[in-house]
C-alpha cells in the first residue's frame, strides 16, 4: 500500500524537455472572464500580438457586448468572439455528476470557470482551431511568443503551462506553508495553459483544482510540460477564510492523488485506505502550519492572525471530508471523464464557406449562446441565419449540439 503523505512539490510529474526556439501557431487565447472589461486588456494585447482569435467567456461582471466594445476600441482589427455564458448553463453540453455528487453540502463549490472552460473547448473544437491557450484575467505574459512556446510542445503533451511567477500559484494552505518559512513549490495550472483542443478529450470539473483534474488520464497525470513565463497580480488569500473553506476538498483530492503519482501511484490506488491515511497526513499538515505561529509566541501582526484563522477554516472543513465521500468522488469523476470523451468524440468542426467567423456564429447558436465577434460594421448576434452558409459535422453522440 502506498503512504498517503502530503508532498509540497509535484515538480518530478512534468515534462520539461523542450525544443530550443520552436514556436508554433496559437489559434485562440481562450479566457473565462469574470471581471469587468477592463481587466481584459492583457489578453487582448497577447491576441494581437499572435494574430489569434480572442475568445472571452463572460459572466458575473462581464459582460459579452461591453467586452467586445472596449477590446476592439483598444485594439482595432482585432479578432474578438465574446460570448455570455447563461446563467442557468448551457443546456446541449452533457450534465456531469461531478456537479451533483456533492448535493447540498458544504463541500459543493459553485462556481462557473470550469463550465465556461469546457464551453471554451467545444467552441474551439467546432471552430476547427487546434492549439489554443486558456488564460486568467488576472495574469501577464511579458513575452507574448511564449504562447507560442508553449503550443509547439502540444504536438507530443497533452498540456503545456506557463511557469508562473509573481504571486505564486496555490491554494490558501499551500501559501501558509510557505509564508511560515516552509518549502513550497507550484504546478502548472489553467491560468495559462496550452492544450490540443483538436485531440484532448478531458472536462473541468466544478471543484477547486480543476486544471489538475483536467490534465488528469485515465490511470494518472497525462505527458504535461511546462515553459515559458508569466506572472499573476498579487492578491490576498488570508482575507476571508471562507475562501479556505471552499477550496479544501479540491485541495485534498489534487494533492491526494498528485502525491500517489508522485510515488509512482495511480488513480486505482486512491481506495478508502489510501484517503483515510491522506485526510491523517492533510490535518498532521495544517496542524505544523499552525504551530510553526504558536511557537514563536503566537500570532505578533495581523497577517499571521488571518493565516491562522484561515487555517482554522481549513481544518474545520477538513472534518466534513470523509474517505468514502473522497473515493465516490473519484468514481463520479471517472463516470463524467468517459461520458465527456464519448460527447467530444462527437463534435466535428464546422465547415464554412464563409470563414471562421460562420463557423463560430453556427456554434454559438446551435448552444443558444449570446455571442459577439468582430467584424467589417461591428458587433454581430450569433444567429441561425448564419447556418446557411456552412456544414455541421456532428456525430450521434453530439446530436444535440
Amino acid at each position: 500500500m502506498i503512504a498517503g503523505a502530503h508532498h509540497t512539490s509535484h515538480r518530478g510529474l512534468i515534462d520539461f524537455a523542450a525544443p530550443a526556439g520552436t514556436v508554433a501557431e496559437v489559434d485562440a487565447i481562450l479566457v473565462p472572464s469574470a471581471r469587468p472589461a477592463a481587466a481584459l486588456a492583457e489578453a487582448g494585447r497577447l491576441a494581437a500580438a499572435l494574430g489569434c482569435v480572442l475568445l472571452v467567456l463572460c459572466s458575473k461582471h462581464s459582460d459579452a457586448a461591453r467586452a467586445f466594445a472596449v477590446l476592439t476600441r483598444r485594439q482595432p482589427g482585432l479578432d474578438v468572439v465574446a460570448v455570455d455564458y447563461p446563467e442557468g448553463g448551457v443546456e446541449r453540453l452533457p450534465p456531469l455528476w461531478t456537479s451533483t455528487v456533492l448535493g447540498r453540502s458544504r463541500l459543493m463549490r459553485r462556481t462557473d470557470t470550469s463550465a465556461k472552460r469546457n464551453l471554451g473547448l467545444v467552441l474551439a473544437r467546432l471552430a476547427g482551431w487546434k492549439r489554443v491557450v486558456f488564460l486568467d484575467d488576472d495574469i501577464r505574459v511579458p513575452d507574448p511568443l511564449d504562447l507560442g512556446r508553449a503550443a509547439a510542445l502540444l504536438d507530443t503533451r497533452d498540456g503545456v503551462g506557463l511557469n508562473i511567477g509573481g504571486y505564486p500559484d496555490n491554494s490558501v494552505v499551500c501559501h501558509a506553508n510557505r509564508e511560515t518559512g516552509a518549502p513550497q513549490d507550484t504546478f502548472i495550472g489553467g491560468g495559462a495553459l496550452a492544450v490540443p483542443a483538436d485531440r484532448i478529450d478531458s472536462f473541468f470539473p466544478e471543484i477547486y483544482n480543476e486544471d489538475w483534474f483536467f490534465l488528469l488520464g485515465e490511470t494518472m497525470l497525462r505527458r504535461v510540460g511546462q515553459i515559458g513565463v508569466a506572472v499573476q497580480k498579487p492578491y490576498d488569500p488570508f482575507a476571508d477564510p471562507d475562501r479556505a473553506r471552499s477550496e479544501e476538498f479540491g485541495d485534498v483530492l489534487a494533492e491526494g492523488l498528485f502525491a500517489l503519482f508522485d510515488n509512482g501511484g495511480r488513480i486505482a490506488d486512491a481506495d478508502h485506505a489510501y484517503w483515510t491515511m491522506f485526510l491523517s497526513a492533510r490535518l498532521d499538515f495544517i496542524d505544523e502550519i499552525q504551530k510553526r505561529i504558536k511557537d514563536k509566541g503566537g500570532p505578533d501582526a495581523p497577517r499571521e492572525r488571518h493565516i491562522l484563522d484561515s487555517l482554522a477554516a481549513s481544518r474545520g472543513r477538513l472534518q466534513f471530508i470523509w474517505p468514502r465521500t473522497c473515493v465516490a468522488y473519484i468514481e463520479a469523476w471517472q463516470q463524467d471523464r468517459e461520458r465527456w470523451r464519448r460527447f467530444m468524440k462527437g463534435v466535428r468542426p464546422i465547415r464554412s464557406t464563409a470563414g471562421g467567423r460562420a463557423a463560430i456564429d453556427v456554434a454559438a447558436d446551435r448552444l443558444g449562446l449570446r455571442a459577439y465577434h468582430s467584424s467589417g460594421s461591428g458587433p454581430v448576434r450569433a444567429s441561425a441565419g448564419a447556418s446557411s452558409a456552412t456544414t455541421a459535422t456532428i456525430g450521434t453522440s453530439a446530436s444535440s449540439v
